[in-house]
């Protein structure tokens, strides 16, 4: 029997448009918390931002995942928790790929594996797993859950919660403190752009050369403006 909660719509146009150009490296400057452990990008280059919809599956039945694709919302994101010891089945790939780009979902993070990972990627439909297998669940309609807490790769995750993700990794934030950390996040963002151009700027009569490795080597005369704290900043 599958127990399907109402979707919540925790993520507002205004937290998505701050994270729109927000990098996971920058949230990864400034906080652990809500950082998803072992999941991979399927693909490169990536992004998913969205809105979360949860879904935990019993082992082996990934019928439940059909209730959430019904309910879903332009901008979600499926966040599914495997059962544990089944997180090396696949409970996604192309015909649930289909059904997510008509309903114009953001992606899907789940816990365990992916199959059919061509179509999926010639798709470009973005999807954080464990891994590939072509192990996969089976539609045996034995129970799951929709929006209810779910633990993928160390975080609780909660329906509504932010979830933005990109080359780098994968976050799912609360609503209320992504909002703040976001601000900070862009702010930071910003500082880093004014010291990437000063660090590209080369001072008149200086030049530039390259090492085997392909590093740019720039005279000290032009990062002589730069302070301790720009020089080394990650």
């Amino acid at each position: 029997m599958h127990q399907v909660q109402p979707r919540i719509q925790g993520v507002t146009p205004a937290l998505l448009d701050l994270y729109q150009d927000i990098s996971a490296s920058t949230i990864g400057h400034l906080t652990d918390a809500g950082y998803v452990h072992g999941l991979q990008p399927l693909f490169r280059p990536i992004r998913i931002l969205g809105n979360a919809v949860t879904v935990r599956i019993p082992a082996m039945d990934g019928s439940v995942i059909r209730q959430s694709l019904i309910l879903s919302q332009p901008d979600d994101v499926l966040v599914i928790e495997m059962a544990a010891g089944d997180d090396h089945r696949a409970c996604w790939g192309e015909l649930r790929t289909l059904a997510a780009l008509t309903k114009k979902l953001a992606g899907v993070v789940t816990s365990g594996c992916v199959t059919d990972v061509r179509a999926i990627t010639a798709l470009g439909f973005p999807v954080f797993s464990r891994a590939v297998s072509a192990l996969t669940t089976r539609p045996l309609n034995l129970g799951g859950e929709v929006n209810v807490s779910v633990n993928v790769g160390g975080v609780c995750v909660q329906p509504g919660d932010l979830v933005v993700g990109d080359d780098d990794g994968l976050f799912i934030l609360n609503p209320q403190q992504a909002m703040e950390l976001g601000r900070r996040a862009g702010d930071k963002q910003q500082d880093e752009h004014r010291q990437r151009s000063k660090l590209s700027m080369v001072a008149p009569g200086s030049q530039i050369g390259w090492v085997d490795c392909g590093i740019t080597i720039i005279t000290l005369t032009s990062l002589s403006s730069l302070n301790d704290n720009e020089m080394y900043s990650q």
